[in-house]
């Protein structure tokens, strides 16, 4: 089983900057793909970025490519969320998921293809 906590949300101004953490527990960290969803009020789950077990390859969607940094540090089980020049539809509920592997540069987007998920962290962009 794997265990994860984000943290890091809360209320930030459009254009700023927050950066959010999830810590993992209970499976060796190097053997766990990561990424990381966010659900907006009336929208279902979508892609935000994902991360290799290394963390030498990393991806994004869409709306957030250019603006959001993932990247994680394997001696803390930590995978972090930096995110830049914050919009208002930024704002929704922010989880982090896992899944175990044994390759290394998969590109996965379908959140079906988590296995373990946190309880999220609410990011709200407003002025």
């Amino acid at each position: 089983q794997v265990q994860l906590v984000e943290s890091g949300g809360g209320l930030v101004q459009p254009g700023g900057s927050l950066r959010l953490s999830c810590v993992a527990s209970g499976r060796t960290f190097t053997t766990i793909h990561m990424a990381w969803f966010r659900r907006a009020p009336g929208k279902e789950r979508e892609f935000v970025a994902g991360i290799s077990r290394s963390g030498g390859f990393t991806y994004y969607g869409d709306a957030v490519e250019d603006r959001f940094t993932i990247s994680r540090d394997n001696a803390k089980s930590t995978v972090y969320l930096q995110m830049a020049s914050l919009k208002p539809e930024d704002t929704a509920v922010y989880f982090c998921g896992a899944k175990p592997v044994i390759d290394g540069i998969t590109i996965r987007k379908d959140e079906h293809d988590y296995d373990y998920w946190g309880q999220g962290t609410q990011v709200t962009v407003s002025s």
